[in-house]
């Protein structure tokens, strides 16, 4: 065997990725001099519970995204322009899609939130709009009757077919789409309560399961029709601790009000809120992540991904 064959032998084989991985420092080093649109109290305001999210993270993690996001919305819109002049029709461009996901108590709720704000500030995307697909859960009493309460967040417990029937409508260009409204409160679809898009710039759309694959072969997908899709990821240890550090903020907060579906938690003390977040997070939330949100990971346009304290440390862009 001469020298070159044994150093060729010897050489691992390639390793190939969909990805672009850029670590926190070459992320935040693209957008340079981009002016940081936000104030502190404004990213206060945005954040979910338990979140940290602070200035430094929207400059160096969140505001080249949005940047990114608005070339990605600017030069979708040129070529439905350039296609519709080329089949000799009036310009038909529809809202940019974007699909956001991840587990339950990942941050995904504060990304789209501040994804909404920032893309709203560019002279490209200036109408956003944000819906959530817990809007698309059937309502308690059908999850009864059905036996799946206790699966409430599993696919099975949306109405998949009125999901991809709004994102449709809102892909075809209609110039009002309507969706069920969800009260966190409550716990519960509201009826007769709306959220109304009118064809804005941008539709973020938020969920768990937004990137499944579609239930049957010959069927569409909802994350078929997202122009961009964003996973938000951590490891299931780090987002196990969020989850019960949010259960025990929500405890003094939002169960206290006598109106909230979970108001029996109050009462709780720290030890049995605890174990009760823990029980709930290891027979419902864990599995679902492990069973059916993971996977979806790798159809993502753009993975974030998160370290124990909740910053950005990583960000996975699949290659065009």
């Amino acid at each position: 065997m001469s020298a070159d064959e044994a150093s060729t032998a010897a050489d691992p084989a390639p390793t190939h990725s969909l990805y672009r991985a850029l670590d926190r420092g070459d992320w935040a080093r693209l957008a340079p001099g981009m002016e940081q649109p936000l104030t502190d109290a404004e990213v206060v305001q945005l954040r979910g519970i338990g979140d940290r999210m602070d200035l430094r993270e929207v400059q160096e993690v969140y505001l080249p995204l949005s940047r990114l996001l608005s070339l990605y919305a600017r030069s979708t819109k040129t070529l439905g322009a350039s296609t519709s002049s080329f089949l000799h029709e009036p310009d038909t461009t529809t809202p940019f899609l974007i699909g956001i996901a991840g587990s339950v108590a990942v941050g995904k709720s504060t990304v789209a939130r501040l994804l909404r704000e920032l893309l709203s500030r560019w002279s490209d995307t200036p109408r956003v709009e944000l819906v959530t697909t817990d809007g698309f859960l059937y309502p308690n009493a059908e999850l009864e009757r059905r036996g799946i309460m206790d699966r409430k967040g599993f696919p099975e417990s949306y109405d998949r077919r009125a999901l991809l029937d709004f994102l449709t409508d809102l892909k075809s260009g209609a110039e009002v789409v309507r969706a069920p409204f969800y009260s966190h409160l409550r716990y519960d679809i509201v009826p007769d309560a709306v959220v109304t898009v009118r064809r804005p710039d941008v539709v973020i759309v938020e969920g768990l399961n937004v990137l499944q694959p579609p239930p049957a072969a010959n069927d569409v997908s909802v994350s078929e029709l997202f122009d961009f899709s964003i996973y938000v990821d951590a490891a299931p240890d780090d987002i196990a601790q969020w989850y019960v550090e949010r259960f025990m903020a929500l405890k003094k907060g939002a169960f206290a009000n006598p109106s909230s579906y979970f108001s029996s938690f109050a009462a709780l003390d720290d030890e049995a809120a605890v174990s009760t977040a823990l029980g709930y997070w290891n027979s419902i939330n864990l599995p679902n992540l492990i069973e059916n949100v993971l996977p979806t990971k790798h159809r993502a346009t753009l993975v974030l991904e998160k370290a124990a304290d909740h910053a950005v440390e990583q960000v996975l862009l699949r290659k065009l």
